[in-house]
């Protein structure tokens, strides 16, 4: 993987002033290749909606992918003559190396970019960079699949992104509607903390730049854009797909064997409210068994429906032990995260091993209630069954919650900061 550069400590997210700056607060960029025809009406109608509709300064970056027509000749012509407008020539082909190029190097607070097609209905650029702007954010997408958009495509292309969308959510956990969307901001420090850890260079790079951005922690915005589909589109759809998929496999094993420094990343700005100790809001202990009491409830139920289901196939002890492991596992990561405050992958996998071993205490109450029970009747009726197993589970709960307090998620700390996995919390050098 790529090697980090980026700061151990992020500023807060701030509004930005509102005048007085010496640079634009937006930088567009719009990366082309071989697009001589449609980068002058393309930057003529982005520059006059920008001075019509945005309060504030702006600029223009054409991003020339080693394009090999006129479209060098026609961007200097643009920068000549449209107030606001540069471009920037690179040698290699790469959507994914233009934008790296221009927002590594651009002042300007907040980056956007956009297709040079404009299929994005251009009214949806300042609720994209609001939120950014008022520090609310640190991202922001448009979205064509939200309910409230308006999209105008053939079915091919929908099948193609509604199931690429499906992948991401499937195998990377990503949460965000629409990740192939030419209609993306950043603000400018994010930019420079995430860019690094960026590796594509193509069309995946805003898509691994937004799993790395959610994986870190970080609000992501989404707008609903009205969107018309470019008959005219020169990406090839079957290997822009190819190369997606080889990036989702790079970047979740990447992700799943802890290659990427996310962890101190995670909530980097400024104040959060889970952080603050607030009067009326549950702390210490009794926060602690209000959050296990919720994941034991809850985790007890996912057991029992567990257990039904492997009771259809096999025996009782059998389907008690798989029941238990898999609803364990899932426990010990809900109250390590939720009841105990521990955040980063750091220290996870011990964390499982001692619940694995909380859940060997509890497979043996369980198992010794399901042996007393057919000691005393040769063939028990199912409810019988589950309401042996509620009691015991409730028994070994109490227990769980001792062990996990005072061995598996020891409190160390001698103030009132929020526990990290980590060595060093980079907040805490403020």
């Amino acid at each position: 993987m790529r090697t980090d550069t980026s700061p151990d400590v992020l500023p807060s997210r701030d509004h930005l002033p509102a005048a007085g700056r010496d640079v634009p607060v937006l930088d567009v960029v719009i990366p082309v290749h071989n697009e001589e025809k449609d980068l002058g009406p393309c930057v003529q109608r982005l520059h006059d909606h920008l001075a019509r509709t945005f309060p504030y300064p702006f600029r223009i970056t054409v991003a020339d992918n080693a394009s090999t027509d006129r479209t060098p000749q026609v961007a200097a012509e643009l920068t000549g003559s449209v107030t606001g407008v540069r471009h920037v020539r690179l040698d290699e082909k790469g959507r994914g190396r233009a934008l790296r190029a221009v927002w590594s190097a651009s002042d300007a607070p907040v980056l956007a970019y956009m297709d040079v097609d404009l299929s994005t209905d251009l009214n949806a650029l300042l609720p994209l960079v609001a939120p950014l702007i008022s520090g609310h954010s640190d991202l922001a997408i448009g979205s064509r699949l939200a309910r409230s958009s308006r999209v105008v495509r053939g079915p091919k292309r929908e099948f193609i992104s509604r199931a690429y969308n499906l992948i991401l959510r499937g195998s990377l956990h990503a949460r965000f509607s629409d990740a192939q969307c030419g209609f993306k901001a950043i603000r400018g420090d994010v930019a420079r903390v995430l860019l690094p850890l960026v590796e594509d260079t193509g069309w995946f790079f805003d898509t691994e730049l937004l799993v790395l951005a959610e994986r870190a922690g970080l609000r992501i915005h989404e707008v609903p854009v009205d969107w018309v589909d470019d008959p005219d589109s020169t990406v090839h759809i079957v290997r822009t797909a190819a190369d997606d998929l080889k990036g989702v496999w790079r970047v979740g094993r990447a992700l799943a064997v802890g290659a990427l420094p996310l962890d101190r990343l995670a909530r980097p700005f400024g104040d959060d409210p889970r952080d603050r100790g607030i009067s009326g809001v549950p702390g210490g202990l009794t926060r602690q068994l209000v959050g296990f009491c919720v994941v034991g409830a809850l985790s007890t139920l996912f057991y029992l429906l567990l257990y039904s289901g492997f009771r259809t196939f096999t025996g009782s002890q059998a389907a008690n032990a798989l029941a238990l492991l898999v609803s364990a596992v899932a426990n010990t990561a809900a109250n390590r995260r939720l009841t105990f405050g521990v955040r980063g992958r750091d220290r996870a996998v011990r964390h499982q091993a001692q619940g694995l071993v909380v859940l060997a205490i509890g497979l043996a109450l369980t198992s010794g209630s399901l042996a007393a029970l057919d000691a005393a009747s040769a063939h028990p009726a199912h409810g019988t069954e589950v309401a042996v197993l509620l009691a015991a589970n409730l028994a070994a709960t109490v227990l769980r919650f001792l062990l996990l307090r005072a061995w598996v998620f020891p409190d160390t700390r001698t103030d009132a900061t929020p526990r990290t996995s980590t060595p060093h919390d980079p907040r805490n050098a403020r």
